[in-house]
């Protein structure tokens, strides 16, 4: 049953590879769990204390409340599907309660920081040189995030209309528009790319050094080791460039909707925390509409 559940998710929910693998580690973690401590022939069977008796042994482990939750959102998931299945007759996570976290504002880079990231830093006159000056320039243009940019294929760069095109969660697509001043710089990384490189034939825009496509960590330490040099912010990760993307365009008086549509959320909620870190834009607010400003 836990094979279908997950057919599910991949096929009709189309939850992406990441989320997958969140759900699969969350429900063996579960029937390691139940299957060790208590007498019972599958995680379908299970009850509500057998349940709760988990997620107490997460919380007394010192597992994070934001991990803890993720988990109860996992089983939640699982006993909802069992359920509209009719191979259960009663959903044992029902009475359990998701653990208080405190919230946490997105860091971001000051604009004035990208802007010396981006046009003071030296990058070699290579492939690597342009790949990596290229990749901080499209994570704070465009506000993309590391799995789609690892995604991104030549066929979806636009230059004619500058905007690409990129297949998020859920294998939504949206079109994302960009500065001309990037399409030079798309034409040099390809141009020293294609003069130094044999690429594989995958069709992806950013290769390694071998011409096979990028990968996480390699992304996740090039952006590391051009903010280190760039920003006193504690965190350092393409992420924080989306951060950043979002935060400097509700600062200059983006409409929050279309910085919604923009970043590819589903829900305006999780849009909104960005609205909190604009404070430059608060206090042009305040500086114009207050009598004591």
């Amino acid at each position: 049953m836990t094979e279908t559940f997950f057919n599910y998710l991949q096929f009709e929910k189309r939850l992406s590879a990441n989320t997958l693998t969140a759900y699969r580690t969350d429900l063996l973690q579960f029937s390691d769990f139940i299957l060790s401590n208590f007498e019972v022939p599958a995680v379908a069977t299970a009850d509500y204390g057998m349940t709760r008796s988990w997620i107490i042994s997460l919380v007394d482990d010192e597992m994070s409340a934001v991990s803890v939750n993720r988990k109860i959102a996992s089983l939640r998931a699982f006993y909802k599907f069992l359920l509209k299945r009719q191979t259960i007759s009663r959903d044992p996570t029902t009475k359990i309660s998701v653990l208080k976290t405190g919230k946490r504002l997105p860091s971001f880079v000051k604009e004035s920081e990208m802007a010396s990231l981006l046009d003071e830093t030296l990058f070699s006159e290579t492939h690597e040189g342009h790949r990596n000056r290229l990749i901080l320039e499209l994570f704070y243009a465009t506000g993309i995030r590391l799995s789609e940019l690892i995604g991104l294929r030549e066929n979806q760069i636009d230059t004619a209309n500058t905007t690409i095109k990129v297949l998020g969660k859920r294998n939504k697509e949206r079109v994302i528009p960009f500065s001309r001043k990037i399409i030079p710089l798309i034409n040099t990384y390809q141009a020293s790319r294609n003069k130094e490189i044999d690429k594989k034939e995958h069709g992806l825009l950013f290769v390694t050094g071998q011409g096979d496509p990028c990968y996480p960590m390699m992304i996740y330490r090039i952006v590391n080791k051009s903010l280190r040099a760039a920003t006193v912010s504690e965190k350092k990760s393409p992420h924080i460039l989306r951060h950043s993307y979002a935060t400097h365009l509700l600062n200059k008086g983006a409409e929050i909707n279309a910085v919604k549509d923009l970043l590819g959320h589903t829900s305006l909620a999780a849009t909104q925390v960005y609205t909190h870190n604009s404070l430059d834009k608060l206090k042009k607010v305040f500086d114009q509409a207050h009598p004591k400003a």
